[in-house]
C-alpha cells in the first residue's frame, strides 16, 4: 500500500517521536492573522452547547472529556483540544472562548459559535421531514450571533475592516448533522442525497454573508469519512462483506460524504469567481481523516482504528445506551493510540494529524498563508478551556 500523499512514514515511529515531530510543526507555524471566527458543530464547539443547556444529557460535561489536555471537562467532544484549538496556538492565538457565557472583552481575538449538534439547515427544514435534530443552533443562527456581536468589537466601520482584514473565518465544518439525523433515524441514501445541495447553499449564502460584512480569508471545511465512525458501523452494521471497505468502513457512507464534499468544492469555485477580493479555501478534511484508518500502525495508532476509546461496549464499542460520559461506559487507558474518542468525535492526537495536514501539508485548496512567525505560539497557554 503506497503512503498517504505529501508524507514518509518511518517503519516503526515511537509515540514520543511523533509528539515530538507534531511540536516543532505546529510552533514552526504561525499566521499574521490577529483573530479567528469559528462556525460550526460539535467538532469545534468549545463550550456553547454547555452554556445553552445545563442538562444531564449533555455527556460531554463528564469526566473523562477532556482528561488529556485541559484535565477537565471543557464542553469539547474529545479527550483534549479539537482543530480549532491546535490552529490557534499555531498562529499565536489564545483558544477561542464560546460566544455563550463569555462577555464581549474576551473576544478580541476572535470567537467560537460552533454548538454541538449544529446544523446547516434550520430547524423547519428538519421539522417538515419529521426528523429530529438536537439543537436549534442552526448556521443561520450562528451568523446572526456574529452581526450582533460585530459593533462591539470595533470602534468604527474602518476599525471592523481593519479587523476583519486580519481575521481568519472558518465557516465549518458543517453539514454533519444535517445528514446524521436523518440517517441514523432511518432515511435512506437517496433521501439524503437530495438535501445536500440544500446544505451547500446555505453554507454558500453563509460565506457571501460574511464577505459582506468585510470577511476576506475563509476557511471552509468538508465532511469527515462517516463511513469509518464507529456509531455508523454499529447502527447501519451490515451482513454484506461488499458493504465495507478493505480499512473496514462503510464505502457507501463514505461515498456519501465524497458527494457532499465535490459539491462543496464547485460552489466554492463558484463564490472564488464571484468575490476575487476574497480568499476562499477549502480543507481537506475527509483525505486527510483517511489516512488515519489506511495508516493507523505507521502514524502510531496501535487501538483498532473504527473502535471507540470510550463507550458502552460492543464490536466498535459505541453503545447508544451506554455513551461515553454516561452510566456503564469504559474508557481506554491511552487515548492517543486510538482515532476515534466516543464512537462519534476524535481523539485530541487524531485531531493534531488533520491540523498538521491542513498547516502543513497539501490538504488545502488554495494553501493556507502564514507569512509570520510567532515568538509564542500559545501552546500552553488556555485560558478559556
Amino acid at each position: 500500500m503506497a503512503s498517504p500523499s505529501g508524507s514518509t512514514f518511518m517503519s516503526k515511529p515511537t509515540l514520543a517521536t511523533l509528539f515530538l515531530l507534531l511540536l516543532v510543526q505546529i510552533n514552526a507555524i504561525s499566521g499574521c492573522y490577529t483573530s479567528i471566527f469559528q462556525f460550526g458543530d460539535s467538532l469545534a464547539d468549545t463550550g456553547n452547547l454547555l452554556f445553552s443547556r445545563n442538562d444531564e444529557h449533555s455527556y460531554m460535561r463528564n469526566y473523562p472529556y477532556g482528561e488529556t489536555y485541559f484535565k477537565r471537562p471543557t464542553g469539547r467532544c474529545s479527550d483534549g483540544r479539537l482543530v480549532i484549538d491546535f490552529i490557534a496556538q499555531a498562529m499565536g492565538i489564545p483558544l477561542l472562548p464560546p460566544y455563550l457565557g463569555h462577555s464581549n472583552q474576551d473576544f478580541k481575538h476572535g470567537v467560537n459559535f460552533a454548538v454541538v449538534g449544529a446544523t446547516a439547515l434550520d430547524l423547519a427544514f428538519f421539522e417538515q421531514r419529521q426528523v429530529h435534530v438536537y439543537t436549534n443552533y442552526s448556521l443561520g443562527v450562528q451568523l446572526e450571533w456574529f452581526k450582533q456581536l460585530l459593533p462591539s468589537l470595533c470602534a468604527s466601520p474602518s476599525g471592523c475592516q481593519d479587523m476583519l482584514r486580519k481575521s481568519l473565518f472558518l465557516v465549518g465544518e458543517i453539514g454533519g448533522n444535517d445528514y446524521n439525523d436523518p440517517f441514523l433515524q432511518g432515511k435512506s441514501v437517496q433521501e439524503l442525497r437530495a438535501i445536500v445541495p440544500h446544505v451547500i447553499d446555505t453554507i454558500s449564502s453563509t460565506i457571501t454573508a460574511l464577505i459582506d460584512e468585510g470577511a476576506v480569508t475563509l476557511m471552509v471545511p468538508g465532511n469527515l469519512p462517516i463511513g469509518c465512525s464507529p456509531s455508523y458501523l454499529t447502527v447501519l452494521e451490515s451482513k454484506n462483506k461488499d458493504d465495507y471497505d478493505a480499512n473496514g468502513c462503510l464505502s457507501w457512507l463514505n461515498e456519501f460524504s465524497q458527494f457532499h464534499n465535490q459539491l462543496l468544492q464547485s460552489e466554492l469555485n463558484r463564490l472564488r469567481e464571484a468575490h476575487p477580493h476574497a480568499t476562499i479555501i477549502f480543507a481537506d478534511y475527509y483525505n486527510v481523516a483517511m489516512e488515519l484508518y489506511q495508516f493507523p500502525n505507521q502514524l502510531g495508532f496501535t487501538g483498532r482504528a473504527l473502535t471507540a476509546c470510550c463507550g458502552g461496549g460492543g464490536t466498535y464499542n459505541y453503545n447508544v445506551s451506554a455513551k461515553c460520559g454516561d452510566q456503564g461506559f469504559t474508557a481506554c487507558i491511552d487515548p492517543s493510540l486510538y482515532v476515534n474518542w466516543d464512537g462519534v468525535h476524535l481523539t485530541e492526537r487524531a485531531y493534531s494529524h488533520i491540523a498538521t495536514g491542513i498547516l502543513n501539508r497539501p490538504f488545502t485548496t488554495p494553501r493556507i498563508n502564514f507569512g509570520c512567525i510567532s515568538s509564542n505560539p500559545q501552546n500552553d497557554d488556555h485560558p478559556y478551556s
